[in-house]
């Protein structure tokens, strides 16, 4: 049970028939009760003008024997002012609602001449004059036995005042059955129709859900399938539709390609590194079993090199790691133009021109390296001199690092950031490096908030540019 409305289409079905179920009651509700609403008003509607055309005749003096009181065979109820019965129906057996529980008229008093109306009224502020019926009408429900056969009646009570025998109040009545027949039926109705419809709309909710969600199910699918067999070039269908389910495909391709570019690049980056650590760990056990056999023989200088070589490759491997699992730069104010000022401090050929002070936020050591490797770089490539510049430019750090050498092409100026490329094939590993540095440099840039791209220097060579977000003022 709970696998099965632990799906979304269950869910979906669920809260569709709940909905419309509540939407019937609502609506089956209002229908009976203007429905009942209605019927009462006809039947009081009816009542009233039967007890009128009784009133009509009493206001014109007709003798209580010959009233129409048995139209229709409706009770009708004639009293006087005293609540004595003076006429009913001949087939009436038992009442109640009026007020009178007689069903046998008593003979009425001898007249005494016309009476004054003054002294009752048909409501406040309202006498009767003598032949005058009232516009005021009492509606109430009760029943009524006529002739063997009792039934719910819906009551209308009418004054009239006459000349010789006073205020008298007829009442006549309408039959329910009409409105309990209706109301029986239209409930009927809805008992039946309504679990029908609700059938139905589940049904179709099913359905439609299903067919909804069957892209759902295609890209689930094929996610597994991606899973089990680990191959990320495989990517999971995309619906014609053009609606959420579409999108939502589509964006499972886009990540599916930013994975697998990301193992791509995680797989180049061990085989490089591999290879960049192969050569030399290779050359310094090489010194070192040399150096074993013949003591004499041993290169001290070349040793050191490559083990300073193999340090320099293995911190920058472990900064790069660093940078890809999404390590947050830290957040010092430090001073770009006093850091350029000290990474260039030693370096031949280097000249620095800054402003008084350059502050942006991020990790010194972080910062330091982007700039030594672009020192670095420039100096491989310069003729003979690398110009650094610090300054600021409105809300934005810039440090510039130019060289006079050949200057890197268009085409390749976005490739050079890429892990352990160099440019320059011919270029030994010694003097080259591993072809880390710049892209350490642009990494970290990245990871400051900013950027680091190259272009052509105005005195010719390269000019790399590495543009960072000011530090803001306050704690």
């Amino acid at each position: 049970m709970s696998r099965l409305f632990g799906s979304v289409r269950a869910r979906a079905t669920l809260a569709a028939t709940l909905v419309v179920a509540v939407a019937l009651v609502v609506a089956g509700t209002a229908v009976l009760l203007s429905l009942r609403s209605n019927l009462l008003g006809e039947a009081g509607t009816q009542a009233e003008r039967s007890a009128r055309e009784v009133a009509a005749e009493l206001s014109v003096g007709t003798p209580y024997g010959e009233l129409s009181l048995d139209v229709d065979d409706r009770p009708v109820q004639v009293v006087d002012e005293d609540g004595r019965l003076v006429a009913a129906s001949e087939d009436l057996e038992r009442i109640s609602g009026t007020g009178v529980g007689a069903v046998k008229p008593v003979p009425a008093p001898a007249a005494t001449g016309e009476r004054d109306g003054d002294d009752d009224d048909d409501g406040p502020g309202k006498s009767l004059e003598p032949g005058e019926i009232g516009e005021r009408t009492t509606v109430g429900d009760g029943s009524a036995t006529i002739d063997g056969d009792t039934e719910d009646y819906r009551f209308a009570a009418v004054p009239v005042e006459t000349r010789d025998r006073g205020r008298l109040t007829v009442y006549a009545g309408a039959p329910l059955s009409a409105e309990h027949g209706a109301v029986d039926t239209a409930l009927t109705v809805m008992l039946i129709g309504f679990p029908a419809l609700l059938a139905v709309v589940a049904w179709v909710t099913w359905l439609v859900t299903r067919r909804a969600l069957r892209p759902v199910e295609g890209i689930r699918r094929e996610m597994a399938a991606i899973t089990a067999s680990e191959d990320l070039t495989r990517r999971v269908p995309v619906p014609g539709t053009h609606d959420e389910v579409a999108r939502l495909a589509t964006t499972t391709n886009e990540t599916l390609a930013a994975l697998e570019r990301s193992v791509e690049r995680q797989r180049r980056f061990v085989a490089d590194a591999s290879h960049e650590l192969r050569s030399p760990i290779a050359s310094l056990r090489t010194q070192l079993e040399v150096a074993a056999a013949h003591p004499e023989l041993l290169d001290l200088d070349g040793a050191v090199e490559d083990t300073v070589r193999l340090q320099r490759l293995a911190a920058d491997l472990l900064l790069l790691a660093r940078l890809d699992a999404g390590e947050r730069p830290a957040d010092a104010r430090v001073d770009l133009a006093a850091l350029a000022r000290a990474q260039a401090q030693g370096r031949a050929g280097v000249s620095v021109r800054a402003d008084d002070a350059v502050t942006v936020a991020g990790s010194r050591g972080q910062l330091e390296r982007v700039l030594a490797n672009l020192l670095d770089n420039a100096r491989r490539h310069a003729c003979s001199a690398v110009e650094v510049s610090v300054r600021r430019d409105g809300d934005v750090a810039v440090a510039a690092v130019a060289d006079d050498g050949e200057g890197v092409p268009a085409a390749d100026r976005e490739r050079i950031f890429e892990r352990f490329v160099r440019l320059d094939a011919a270029r030994s590993r010694d003097d080259g490096g591993a072809g880390l540095g710049l892209a350490i440099a642009r990494d970290v840039a990245v990871r400051h908030g900013g950027t680091l791209t190259v272009r052509d220097a105005p005195a010719g060579g390269a000019l790399f540019e590495l543009r960072l977000p000011v530090a803001r003022l306050g704690p």
